[in-house]
C-alpha cells in the first residue's frame, strides 16, 4: 500500500517529471511559434492594405447616387464627379440608382465591397430620417457607412404670402402665439425636412402651427403664392424667384449663417436662440470597412474641389452652401442629426411604416 502511494507521488518520479517538462516547453514553443506565424500574417496584411490604398484609384470608381438624374443631389455629384476625375486620373462614373425614397441606391452602397472602387453620394433623407420612418431598414446608417465627407447643404427658408401681416420672424412668431393652430405651413410631404423644420420650431418656441403636407416642394410653393396656405419652409432655390416677383417674402433663411448670395436675409437663429435645423445635407459614403488611407485621400480631393473658385460660385448660384468637413467632423454631424430628427419625429408622433 504504502509503495504504491510512493509511486504516485510525483516528486519520487523524476522520468516523469522531465517528461511533463518536456511537453510544457514543447507547447509553449508551439504557441509561440503559431502566434509569430499569425503576427507576420496580420503585418503583411495590413502591409498588403496599405499598399493597395496607397495605389488607390487603379482603375474607374462608381459614385451611387441614390436618387433620379436632375436637379439637387444627382446635379452636385455630377459637378463634383467630373473634377475628381481629372484630380485622381480615373473616371469617376455616377451611377443613379433611385427608388423607395433613396434606400435602394443607399442599401447599393453598404453592399459594395470597401476596396474604394464603389461609393456614394447620399442624403440625409436615406441616411437619417429613414432610420425613424421606415420600418425594416435593410442597412444600418451607423455601423454600415465609411463617412467621407458632408459636401453641401441646400439652402432652405421661411417663407410667407405677402398678405401676411408680418415683417421678421418674431413678428412671424408673435402671431402665430396669437392665433394658435389657424397659421399652416407647407411642406414637402410627411416626414420631408421640411416638415420637420416645422415641427422642430414649435418644439423650440411653443408656438402652435398646422401643418399642411404636399407632394413635392413644387405644389406647396404653388400654393402659398395661390394664397392657399400662410407660410412654407422649402428651399431657398424655390422662394427666392417668388420673392423677386412680389409673390412670397421670405423672412428668414435656417442655416447658422446668413446666404452669401442674399446677405440682408438674416438667419432664423438670431431671432430664435438655441434653434437648430434639422439636416438636409448631401454627402460621400464608402462602405463599412473602407481602408482609413482611402477615406482620406477621397476627402482630400473632394475638399480641393469644392475650392475650386468656379465650382463654388455654380453651387452658390444653385443655393447651396459648401460643407466638405473631414470624415471625423461628418460623423459628428451624422450623431447630431439623429439626435435633431429624432427629437422632431417624436414631436411628430410619426411612426415607422
Amino acid at each position: 500500500m504504502t509503495f504504491f502511494a510512493a509511486n504516485r507521488n510525483p516528486n519520487r518520479n523524476p522520468n516523469r517529471n522531465q517528461f511533463q517538462k518536456n511537453l510544457h516547453c514543447s507547447g509553449l514553443l508551439r504557441t509561440m511559434m503559431l502566434m509569430s506565424a499569425l503576427s507576420i500574417a496580420l503585418v503583411c496584411s495590413h502591409s498588403s492594405a496599405q499598399s493597395a490604398a496607397a495605389a488607390w484609384p487603379q482603375r474607374p470608381i462608381k459614385l451611387i447616387v441614390p436618387t433620379s438624374a436632375g436637379p439637387g443631389p444627382d446635379q452636385v455629384a455630377r459637378l463634383i464627379a467630373t473634377r475628381l476625375s481629372d484630380n485622381l486620373g480615373q473616371t469617376v462614373l455616377v451611377e443613379n440608382r433611385p427608388g423607395a425614397n433613396g434606400l435602394i441606391g443607399t442599401d447599393a452602397i453598404a453592399k459594395a465591397a470597401p476596396d474604394g472602387y464603389t461609393l456614394g453620394f447620399a442624403t440625409s433623407s436615406s441616411m437619417v430620417t429613414a432610420v425613424f420612418l421606415t420600418r425594416n431598414l435593410p442597412y444600418d446608417p451607423r455601423k454600415d457607412f465609411t463617412p467621407i465627407t458632408a459636401a453641401v447643404e441646400p439652402v432652405t427658408c421661411l417663407a410667407v404670402h405677402p398678405s401676411m401681416p408680418v415683417n421678421s420672424v418674431k413678428e412671424f412668431l408673435d402671431y402665430a402665439r396669437a392665433n394658435p393652430g389657424k397659421v399652416s405651413y407647407g411642406s414637402a410631404g410627411i416626414g420631408s425636412v421640411f416638415h420637420m423644420i416645422g415641427e422642430s420650431l414649435q418644439l423650440t418656441t411653443g408656438v402652435q402651427l398646422t401643418h399642411v403636407p404636399y407632394k413635392g416642394v413644387p405644389p406647396a410653393m404653388a400654393d402659398l403664392v395661390a394664397g392657399q396656405i400662410q407660410s412654407v419652409f422649402i428651399s431657398m432655390t424655390n422662394a427666392l424667384p417668388q420673392m423677386r416677383g412680389g409673390k412670397a417674402r421670405i423672412l428668414a433663411v435656417l442655416e447658422s449663417q446668413r446666404f452669401a448670395r442674399a446677405p440682408n436675409i438674416p438667419t432664423i437663429g438670431e431671432a430664435v436662440p438655441g434653434f437648430e435645423k434639422p439636416a438636409s445635407w448631401f454627402g460621400f459614403f464608402g462602405p463599412a470597412g473602407l481602408p482609413p488611407a482611402i477615406t482620406n485621400r477621397m476627402h482630400q480631393e473632394v475638399s480641393k474641389v469644392l475650392n475650386q473658385a468656379e465650382l463654388r460660385n455654380s453651387l452658390e448660384d444653385s443655393a447651396f452652401v459648401i460643407i466638405g468637413n473631414t470624415p471625423a467632423e461628418f460623423s459628428e454631424l451624422m450623431r447630431r442629426s439623429f439626435d435633431v430628427y429624432g427629437k422632431a419625429v417624436k414631436a411628430a408622433g410619426l411612426k415607422p411604416e
